[in-house]
C-alpha cells in the first residue's frame, strides 16, 4: 500500500480541486428547476470516472435521473468483486438565508469544506473514486473487481433505483457492498455503522361532518375531527413510552447484554446532548438508555397534524376532516408492510363510529443488521485502523438507508456501512461541512479496504 498512499498524499490538492468542482454543481433532485444541473452533474462525474481509468462507464437514463454503473474487472475472475454505491444528488438548501457562505461556493475553513453535499454524500463518494484512481495511476493493481453504482435520486426516495437492481441483478452480482453514506459517533472515533432501523410511514385523515361547520352552532352536538384525531393519536403510546398496536413488537430482536455493554462505553454525555437541543431532559421507552432507544428500539413519532383553520387571528369552526402523517422506526426483523397494515388497522379499530377514517402508507423500507463478523465488516476494522491509526467501534444508526436492504434481499451480498461523516456536518441542514482530514484519510481507507477484503475472500 506504500506506492498507493504516497500518491494519496502527492495529490491532495488535486483531490481537493476536484471535489470542490463536483460540489459547486447545484445537483437538488428534489426540485424540476435543476434538471439540467443534475444531468450536468451526473455527466461530470462519469467523465471522471473515465479519466482515471475505467473504460467501461454507463450513463443509464430513468423516468427521473440517471444512474452511472461502472465496471472494472481487470483483477480477474478468482478475485471478489465489491460494489461501491453512493449518490451524487443533494438536499435543497433552504433556508438561505443561515448559510454563512453560498451553499454551492465551497469554501476552507477550520480544516473543513463547507458546502452542500460535502459530507451528504458527494465527498464520501469521492474518497472511493480517488482510492481508484490511486490504484490507477500509482501502478498498483486493484485486487478486487470493482462495480460503481451512483445514483441521482436517493433524496428525493431512490424511484428508479429499485427496478434497476431488480431487473439487473446478474449483473451487479458481488461478494460485498460497500456504502459511505453513515456519520462516525464522534470526532476521531471511526464508527463501523452495522444496524439500520427502517421505516413505515403512513397518512391517517379522520373525516366527520361534510363540510366545516359553525363551532357555535353545531359545537358540542357532533364529533371534532380534530379531537378525534387527537384523541387517537393519544392512545397509539402508553405511559411507559411503548407503543400499543397490538403485535407490534412480535418480531423484534432485544439487544443482547454486550451489544448494551459495548453502547454504555461509548463517549456519549447525556448532558451534552440536552444542551445542543436545548432541552431539558430526555425521555423515551422505559427502562432503555438514549442510544439504545434511538438505534434500536421501534419508535412512533407524529411527524405533522393538520386540519380546520390554521391562519392568523380567529375562526371559529368545526373542520370536516383533520390529518395526521406518522412516522414509525423499526428495527431488525420488524417488516415496514406488516408494521403499516398494522397501525392502519388499529386506527380504525379505536375511531368512534361518528368518524371515517382512511390510512395510507405512504413509504416504508425494512431495517438492516449486518453481520460483525462478515469478511467486509473485518476488512473496514482493519481499513480503519491503517488509515487514521484508531480502533474503530461498533454504533448503530437510527435512521434508515432503505437501499441497503435492497442489496441484501436482491443481491444476497452482505452490506459495509463504512461512513466518514461526523456529528457536527450539518447533513440537510444549512452549513453541511465534511472535515478534509476524514476526506483524505477516507481515500486512504477505501484503498486499504479493497485490499484487506481481498485477502479475506482468498482465505
Amino acid at each position: 500500500m506504500e506506492k498507493v498512499f504516497s500518491f494519496i498524499d502527492n495529490q491532495k490538492d488535486k483531490f481537493l480541486s476536484e471535489l470542490i468542482d463536483f460540489l459547486s454543481i447545484p445537483s437538488i433532485s428534489s426540485e424540476p428547476a435543476y434538471k439540467q444541473d443534475m444531468d450536468r452533474c451526473c455527466g461530470w462525474l462519469a467523465d471522471n470516472l473515465k479519466s482515471i481509468g475505467f473504460d467501461d462507464v454507463r450513463i443509464v437514463p430513468t423516468d427521473g435521473h440517471s444512474i452511472i454503473l461502472a465496471k472494472w474487472n481487470g483483477a480477474g475472475k478468482e478475485a471478489p468483486t465489491v460494489l461501491i454505491y453512493g449518490h451524487y444528488d443533494v438536499q435543497p438548501v433552504d433556508p438561505l438565508g443561515l448559510w454563512i457562505s453560498p451553499p454551492f461556493s465551497p469554501r476552507i475553513h477550520n480544516g473543513k469544506i463547507w458546502a452542500r453535499g460535502t459530507a451528504d454524500d458527494k465527498g464520501q463518494l469521492f474518497c472511493h473514486v480517488k482510492a481508484l484512481e490511486s490504484f490507477f495511476k500509482s501502478g498498483s493493481p486493484i485486487p478486487c473487481n470493482i462495480i460503481l453504482l451512483f445514483e441521482g435520486e436517493e433524496e428525493c426516495g431512490s424511484n428508479n433505483l429499485d427496478k434497476f437492481i431488480i431487473e439487473n441483478a446478474k449483473d451487479l452480482q458481488c461478494d460485498t457492498v460497500l456504502v459511505s453514506d453513515t456519520e462516525w459517533f464522534a470526532p476521531g472515533l471511526p464508527s463501523i455503522c452495522y444496524s439500520l432501523r427502517g421505516i413505515s410511514y403512513i397518512e391517517v385523515t379522520v373525516t366527520g361532518p361534510n363540510r366545516d361547520l359553525h363551532s357555535g352552532s353545531y359545537g358540542g352536538g357532533i364529533d371534532n375531527p380534530l379531537n378525534v384525531l387527537c384523541q387517537m393519536v393519544a392512545q397509539l403510546k402508553d405511559s411507559y413510552g411503548r407503543i400499543t398496536i397490538p403485535g407490534f413488537y412480535d418480531n423484534v430482536i432485544p439487544l443482547s447484554q454486550e451489544e448494551r455493554q459495548e453502547f454504555l462505553r461509548l463517549p456519549f454525555n447525556e448532558t451534552e446532548y440536552c444542551d445542543d437541543l436545548g432541552i431539558s431532559s430526555v425521555n423515551g421507552e422505559f427502562g432503555y438508555t438514549t442510544l439504545e432507544r434511538v438505534w434500536a428500539r421501534p419508535t412512533l413519532d407524529l411527524n405533522g397534524i393538520y386540519g380546520g383553520y390554521t391562519g392568523d387571528g380567529a375562526k371559529t369552526i368545526l373542520p370536516t376532516k383533520a390529518t395526521a402523517k406518522i412516522s414509525m422506526r423499526l428495527v431488525p426483523r420488524q417488516k415496514s408492510k406488516d408494521i403499516g397494515e398494522k397501525i392502519a388497522a388499529y386506527l380504525k379499530k379505536i375511531a368512534p363510529p361518528t368518524v371515517k377514517v382512511d390510512a395510507t402508507v405512504l413509504h416504508g423500507g425494512n431495517p438492516v443488521l449486518v453481520p460483525m463478523d462478515s469478511p467486509g465488516v473485518q476488512a473496514a476494522k482493519i481499513a480503519y485502523k491503517e488509515a487514521f491509526n484508531v480502533d474503530p467501534v461498533f454504533m448503530r444508526e437510527g435512521g434508515s438507508i432503505p437501499i441497503v436492504e435492497l442489496f441484501d434481499e436482491v443481491l444476497h451480498s452482505p452490506t459495509v456501512l463504512m461512513g466518514f461523516g461526523l456529528p457536527n456536518d450539518n447533513v440537510h441542514s444549512p452549513n453541511e461541512s465534511y472535515s478534509l482530514d476524514n476526506f483524505f484519510g477516507g481515500i486512504k481507507t477505501s484503498a486499504v479496504f479493497l485490499n484487506e477484503f481481498s485477502k479475506m475472500k482468498k482465505i
